[in-house]
């Protein structure tokens, strides 16, 4: 399993090797000894699936509150997705930052989002299917959204990209992250 640090304490890239032959490849996408010697020790409670049948969908920016944050290991099982966090932890030197990356069926990577973020993602393709590991259960009454248009992200619809994303009637009216009192504080880098 390949780690890389993003800058933004806590967020990390997995890139879990692959094993291929003629009939395709097997991975390991999550081992909890393995990842635990390497200082990622989380107690996954849910696993989470969605499907987007069209290119544009945007589905965030999410969090769940305490006392049921949860930390996140997202992937792509079909399709290609840009996967977003932002760094919600009043205090922290990062608060408000944020970063993306491609998550595809075809590149593997996993973003880990711990407790903290704003989680959100588009799609670039049909039939993108996200499949996602969560650490504590859903709980409505802790769920929340911020506006996906007042982070300052770059959703890549300069590059060709609808500009004009589907949404849900739930993201649509989520308040802006200026006018958001967030429940996280900065403790220090997760371990």
């Amino acid at each position: 399993m390949q780690v890389e640090e993003t800058g933004l304490p806590g967020l990390k890239v997995l890139t879990p090797q692959r094993f291929g032959d003629a009939r395709g490849y097997f991975s390991e996408s999550w081992n909890r000894q393995r990842m635990a010697a390497l200082g990622l020790d989380l107690d996954f409670v849910q696993d989470n699936h969605s499907l987007s049948a069209t290119p544009g969908t945007l589905r965030g920016l999410h969090f769940q509150a305490p006392p049921h944050a949860q930390d996140k290991l997202v992937r792509c099982g079909r399709g290609v997705l840009f996967d977003v966090a932002v760094d919600i932890r009043r205090g922290s030197a990062t608060f408000g930052a944020w970063f993306g990356i491609e998550l595809s069926a075809e590149n593997g990577k996993q973003l880990l989002v711990p407790k903290g973020f704003l989680h959100g993602f588009i799609t670039r393709a049909p039939e993108t299917e996200v499949v996602y590991k969560c650490t504590d259960y859903y709980a409505p009454d802790c769920d929340g959204a911020v506006a996906w248009d007042s982070c300052g992200i770059d959703w890549g619809f300069d590059q060709g990209f609808e500009s004009n994303p589907i949404l849900s009637d739930k993201d649509a009216a989520a308040p802006a992250l200026a006018d958001f009192d967030s429940p996280f504080t900065w403790q220090g880098e997760p371990s």
